[in-house]
């Protein structure tokens, strides 16, 4: 910089004319004050300044033909650096261009410098060309102004530096704002060469010795704790501290250190944050764990929730802190006006004054950071307000009915994209948002993500990056939006998507040209949702009192100008978005290449009013269901609890039934003769703290892929996990708030568990839930009266299940005795026989034989080829057949064949799998040819899932029919009152989309009829109905039933409560040194396989035992794990004076000795980490005890002699940070690596850190982590292919380091014909398998232990054979 100094000295003293020397000058002192960034409108009066600018060498420097654009995009500049851009134009209306931008800067307190070029005074007032009243241009939207002389050698420059210091101190001084420099020149404008002074330089020497600016400016500052002292913030900490209903709003956040001060105020304060879009916080990337542990409660949609009348009634607020100007949501504002008065308090940093609604009572002119800092510091234990609870649970209820309802909707909504993009966003990305709906559908149906993080920070987990979100707020207009946007990019050194209506795009299109200039700076992509107009005036009271030809001319300005053109115009990259996959697809390309692009998005004004008003009538009704459930559980007004959790689970238990059934259930085949059939399952119960006691049953089918073993080992890992369990009275929401309670509660992923058991699960849960609350079965009415108002008890209709085997006649035969009996429906199994002609005439006798006014139903179960549904649909056209099930195999060609054959068709075994797929799916089956969908609740994973499929079909007119899996009457008792559930909904949907009455539907529970015993004492209340004559379900029956269960006992072959663990200490003496390892040991009573299980670093046997009470359960398998040495309460006695070592080959051997003292078999060993690098080892070198190896997120070490010496330091340092700092602060250091980012968004994260304390000698466990260091062990790489032991590699599917491991050391191994070797990925895990996703681990392990198993039976049989042979 000194350098710099001499050049400028030189510089000065060599410059042409007196012009050049000012303007060099002014350009010196602005880069000198750290302003560098220079926006150039062309103009020849302001040639001085632009050469100076275009010169200077520490000046970056853009030009733009559009004064009004090049001012836009110095305040988006302004807005992601916070530091001011410099505007050069010239004379003229080129200043007064600049306006609207000087407004928005003005208003929203950015800082911008405009220098603007002026004819001297002889040419004022007298006609000269360009020469306007430049003076106070501005008015009062500067915070600054100044007219410089014309340039003269009479004037010292000091004067000119000085002004510009003293101009450029107003602009950054609270508020800050725009200030305005203006500068006339004489001719020469040019380099011409002209005689000047430089006496004018004298004074400047030391300027010219330096880089500072002429006049530095100094503020001092008090600290927030002078504050306090003095007083000044006593009043407002003491209101603070008696709130009961506390609020915290969010508006603008601009820096990290305000992300860090707002989440340390939320965290101290215990309120219900509501952030603004422009907070940065609205679309957080935090983990989930860090908000549970620090109980911050975020109100993403309370702008949704305030559509109930009852919301607003319930929120009632006695102090309001917001931290920063202008709250987007209008209903937000409406409510703090209707809940006024109550203490309002404003920090804003600024003195301005921000009060529309003239309710604030405190106006604190601070930082955010001040601020915090004065609260944290006043040692106050803040009080959880009396919302808080409530609010958590009525957002999440309208997070997940928005993302339901936005994800169903088949066609391209402008909500979709806004929630589409939130997800998309990373942490090097940043977003600008247009103003009029943009800004509101962002802040509306925008999603945060509690995945997206790389890393965390200190023990509270803070994020060190986040989402920056920035808007033209000031004044809020829809013009400049382009060009502020790339002045963002410039700024804040993101990519940057900017997302904007049309009409705002064509508002700025020159700032297109600006955008072609690629500057330094990262890709901009322009998203623009074309609805062809003004889509916001649809939304708003104007549009329903006002004409349609005036609403599209004056209000909507519709237009037909094509964006690809102008795009093409200005050479820029484009992409049209007209569907979903498209949208998904543009927005994947978001975070690749460096091209800037425009994606336009094509939309509907008209379309785009529908499906706000849908959302917001959804969001209404499910706020208000919400309420309506927490009154039913007397938990709401008077009298706010801030309990939402009804009890604990204090017993879990599971028994065994197989009951006889009547016939062969129509998906089994005949073989041979006639035989007895079987249904076998399980009865789940819960007991609650209060006694109540919820059944459940779990009923397998084969043909589904769930066996009996299966099912049993996820009930004992459910038993497990159970017990203690807090139940929440939101599970009967059915939106997603059971799958969440299941991850957030128990620690697993509902799609991990098996759909029957998980149905099983979910109706012990609803029926527990119904006999603490005292409330009935999802609120289904006992009658028609509470109904309707009519007489007689409230009921569900059957259809009856017909197998197709017989004559025609005989099978019509017996379709006509069921319709004496009362069925007004019934349901023929086809695609049985060879021909489906043959069919199509059992088909045409049944109609022939009960009449039309019977409901027909066919189901294929999906046997056929398209070719044979085609035939069978062409046959039965006459037959008036209500649908079809499933015609084709092939699930692609269900589109095609509704259209070819005309017959409707309905989904069944396409739904099955929709605990993976979840509703997205769906959308591709929103044809009208689809008619219905036919859900088993035991297929699809529970009532949860059944309910989200019926309601996507209810909402797309489809008929949603609930049918039956063969199971018991515990079962179908459940499934009439949830049948009658889907009633209801149906009945409210069709209100509301003005359908008509609903008419009632006949459920597949005909199933009844095949059951000979049940599980079951009392009778299914399913019979002919006196008052209508059908055969119906009484729901009053069902509830009874459900309420008062009495189990057949005859039909019970056993019960569990659980596996028992046994916990005991054995001893092993190994060179010299006593072991004394902790043994967990599970059915140690069993004489077969035995299993040994190995934790990782830190852990203990202690996390295995779910896993480990699983396989034993089911598999009569003996699980063993054990505390390492230096792990848990393992320790160690030494009986001299060294110390001892914990090689790789003395773990080895001492776990062999361990072994051998529980089993004279050979053993399988299960390792994770570095329990899975001693199981590979063992399985290696100890063929002769070990039969196998389960190697999870495990290596066989380092080969590269470099790669080993560098991991030896590392372990060794962080061996010695365990001795040197503790366990407490080495954790913190441990699981802030790459390797936990998937463990640390699990909901247990810091219960599991926790328990990585509890170790009882650290010295040890430090000594393991230094000589088990994958840097010091053998490397096995060169062993794999010798290894004789069966292995089973398994890694996580977000954990990409072990995955190319578990890969290479797959191909490395001997496929030898006798061996097993396997590798498998477990779905949604990292690299902590066992703890992120123990069911489906579970599941690998037991088939791997049984294969095992076999194979060593066979092999042991093989040799007997032998012998005997010899």
């Amino acid at each position: 910089m000194l350098n710099h100094a001499s050049e400028v000295s030189c510089s000065l003293k060599d410059e042409a004319n007196i012009n050049t020397v000012w303007a060099s000058a002014i350009i010196e002192e602005c880069t000198r004050l750290g302003l560098t960034y220079f926006c150039v409108a062309p103009g020849s009066r302001s040639s001085p300044l632009a050469i100076a600018a275009a010169s200077h060498p520490l000046t970056m420097c853009i030009a733009c033909f559009d004064e009004r654009s090049l001012a836009f995009h110095a305040t988006g500049y302004a807005r992601g650096s916070l530091k001011p851009a410099v505007v050069i134009t010239s004379s003229g209306t080129a200043v007064s261009n600049l306006l609207p931008a000087v407004v928005e800067a003005s208003e929203d307190c950015l800082p911008l410098l405009l220098l603007t070029a002026d004819r001297p005074p002889e040419l004022q007032n007298v006609g000269a060309n360009q020469a306007i009243n430049q003076v106070n241009h501005f008015g009062s939207f500067v915070r600054f102004f100044f007219d410089l002389p014309p340039p003269t050698d009479l004037i010292p420059i000091r004067m000119v530096l000085t002004t510009l210091d003293s101009v450029l101190h107003w602009a950054m001084c609270s508020p800050c704002g725009p200030v305005h420099l203006n500068c006339p020149f004489r001719e020469p404008l040019d380099g011409s060469t002209r005689k000047w002074s430089s006496h004018c330089l004298n004074g400047l020497e030391m300027w010219m010795s330096n880089a500072e600016p002429f006049t530095k400016y100094f503020q001092v500052q008090s600290s927030s704790n002078n504050m306090e002292s003095s007083g000044q913030m006593t009043e407002v900490l003491d209101v603070i501290k008696g709130a009961k209903k506390g609020l915290l709003l969010l508006g603008a956040i601009h820096t990290e250190d305000e992300i860090w001060a707002a989440l340390l105020l939320a965290k101290h304060l215990s309120w219900p944050v509501v952030a603004d879009i422009l907070s940065g916080l609205r679309l957080r990337k935090l983990l989930p764990s860090f908000l549970e542990e620090q109980n911050i409660v975020f109100v993403d949609h309370l702008d949704h929730a305030l559509l109930s009348d009852s919301v607003r009634d319930m929120v009632k607020l006695d102090v309001v802190i917001q931290v920063g100007s202008r709250i987007t949501s209008k209903r937000i504002s409406q409510m703090l006006e209707k809940c006024f008065p109550f203490a309002y308090i404003l920090v804003e940093k600024h003195p301005c004054r921000h009060d529309p609604s003239h309710m604030v009572t405190h106006r604190v002119q601070s930082t955010i950071v001040q601020f915090a800092d004065c609260l944290l510091n006043s040692q106050f234990l803040w009080g959880r307000c009396e919302l808080h609870d409530h609010l958590r649970a009525l957002d999440d209820v309208i997070a997940r009915e928005m993302a339901f309802q936005i994800s169903t909707e088949c066609f391209l909504t402008e909500p979709y994209v806004a929630h589409m993009l939130s997800k998309t966003l990373t942490s090097e990305s940043a977003l600008f948002i247009g103003n009029s709906m943009p800004i509101r559908d962002v802040d509306m149906y925008g999603c945060s993500s509690a995945n997206d993080i790389s890393y965390v920070i200190d023990t509270m987990q803070l994020p060190c990056h986040w989402i920056r979100v920035s808007a033209n707020r000031g004044a809020s207009g829809i013009d400049g939006l382009l060009s502020s946007a790339t002045g963002f990019a410039v700024g804040c050194k993101k990519r940057v998507v900017c997302m904007v209506g049309d009409i705002s795009f064509l508002h700025d299109t020159n700032g297109l040209a600006i955008l072609r200039q690629r500057i330094v700076r990262k890709p901009v992509t322009i998203l623009v949702i074309n609805n062809h107009g003004g889509g916001i005036f649809r939304l708003l009271p104007i549009a329903e009192r006002t004409e349609p030809s005036v609403l599209k001319q004056y209000f909507y300005t519709s237009h037909d100008i094509s964006i690809e053109k102008l795009c093409m115009a200005h050479g820029l990259k484009y992409h049209h978005v007209g569907t979903k996959g498209e949208l998904e697809d543009a927005l994947f390309l978001l975070n690749e290449g460096d091209m800037d692009c425009v994606i336009e998005v094509e939309s509907s004004i008209d379309a785009n009013a529908t499906v706000h008003s849908t959302l917001g009538r959804f969001a209404h009704q499910a706020a208000d269901n919400y309420l309506g459930t927490i009154l039913a559980s007397s938990l709401l007004p008077p009298v706010l609890d801030n309990v939402l959790l009804i009890s604990r689970v204090c017993g879990v238990q599971y028994s065994q039934y197989r009951i006889e059934l009547c016939d062969r259930p129509t998906m089994c085949s005949v073989n041979g003769e006639s035989l007895k059939f079987y249904r076998e399952g399980y009865v789940l119960s819960l007991t609650l703290e209060d006694g109540s006691i919820g059944y459940g049953e779990v009923a397998p089918l084969d043909i589904h892929g769930e066996n009996l073993m299966d099912i049993e080992a996820q009930l004992q890992l459910v038993l497990h996990v159970m017990k203690g369990a807090k139940i929440s009275h939101m599970l009967p929401l059915l939106n997603g708030s059971i799958s969440s309670w299941i991850w957030s509660e128990l620690g697993i992923t509902a799609s991990s568990i098996l759909p029957s058991v998980r149905c099983g699960l979910e109706m012990a849960l609803l029926n527990v839930l119904v006999l603490s609350r005292g409330s009935k079965f999802l609120g289904t009415p006992h009658s028609q009266k509470e109904e309707n108002g009519s007489a007689g008890p409230h009921s569900v209709r059957i259809c009856a299940l017909l197998d197709s085997e017989g004559t025609p006649s005989e099978v019509a035969y017996i379709a006509s005795k069921l319709v004496e009996e009362g069925f007004t429906a019934i349901k023929l199994k086809v695609a049985r026989r060879v021909d489906p002609v043959e069919d199509a005439v059992v088909l045409q006798e049944i109609r022939r034989a009960v009449g039309n006014q019977i409901e027909l139903r066919a189901d294929a179960n999906r046997r056929w080829t398209f070719e044979e549904a085609i035939k069978f649909g062409l046959s039965v056209k006459s037959c008036n057949l209500k649908y079809i099930e499933e015609p084709v195999h092939n699930e692609d060609d269900l589109i095609r064949y509704c259209e070819e054959s005309g017959l409707p068709v309905a989904l069944d075994e396409t739904l099955d799998d929709f605990q993976k797929f979840q509703q997205g799916r769906l959308t591709k089956y929103v044809h009208p040819g689809i008619v219905a969908v036919v859900i088993k609740p035991s297929v699809v994973g529970g009532f949860e899932n059944a309910a989200l499929i019926a309601r996507w079909a209810q909402q797309h007119g489809k008929t949603a029919i609930l049918s039956a899996a063969y199971e018991s009457g515990l079962g179908l008792s459940a499934y009439i009152l949830f049948s009658s559930y889907l009633e209801q909904q149906n009945l409210k949907i069709s209100a509301e989309q003005n359908n008509g009455m609903a008419l009632p539907v006949a459920h597949g529970l005909g199933t009844y009829r095949w059951l000979k015993e049940d599980v079951m004492i009392d009778n299914l209340g399913i019979f002919r109905s006196p008052y209508t004559g059908f055969v119906e379900g009484s729901v009053s029956d069902a509830c009874k039933i459900l309420k008062d269960v009495r189990i057949n006992n005859d039909v019970i072959l056993k019960t569990s409560k659980g596996v028992h663990v046994q916990r005991y200490e054995l001893r092993v003496d190994l060179n010299g040194f006593s072991h004394f390892i902790k043994i967990h040991d599970i059915e140690q009573d069993i004489d077969g396989s035995v299993v040994l299980f190995l934790h990782g670093f830190l852990g203990t046997g202690e996390e295995w035992i779910p896993i480990m009470k699983g396989i034993s359960g089911s598999a009569c398998v003996r699980c063993i794990s054990l505390d390492l040495p230096g792990h848990g309460s393992s320790w160690v006695q030494s009986h001299g004076n060294e110390k001892p070592t914990f090689s790789m080959e003395m773990i080895a051997e001492m776990l062999c000795k361990v072994m051998e003292q529980i089993t004279p078999e050979k053993f399988t060993v299960v390792g994770y980490s570095m329990g899975a690098r001693i199981a590979l080892y063992m399985a290696s070198r100890s063929t002769d005890k070990v039969e196998g190896a389960v190697v999870v997120s495990g290596s066989p070490g380092l080969k590269d002699p470099v790669a080993r010496k560098v991991r030896r330091a590392k372990d060794d340092s962080k061996a010695g940070m365990i001795v040197a700092h503790g366990l407490e602060i080495f954790l913190e250091n441990w699981y802030n690596g790459g390797l936990w980012k998937s463990l640390r968004s699990h909901p247990h994260f810091r219960k599991i850190v926790a328990s990585r304390l509890e170790h009882d000698d650290v010295v040890s466990l430090a000594k393991v982590l230094s000589d088990l260091s994958s840097g010091r062990q053998p490397s096995l790489w060169e062993e794999l292919k010798e290894c004789n032991a069966n292995v089973l590699l398994v890694y996580g599917e977000k954990d990409v380091k072990f995955k190319q491991i578990s890969s290479r050391m797959y191909h490395e191994m001997n496929h030898r014909a006798n061996k097993i070797v396997k590798i498998i990925e477990i779905p949604g895990a990292g690299h902590a398998v066992h703890l992120e996703n123990p069911l489906l681990l579970m599941a690998a392990v037991r088939k791997f232990i049984t294969r095992v198993h076999k194979n060593s039976a066979g092999t042991e049989a093989l040799s007997e054979a032998i012998v005997s042979i010899q």
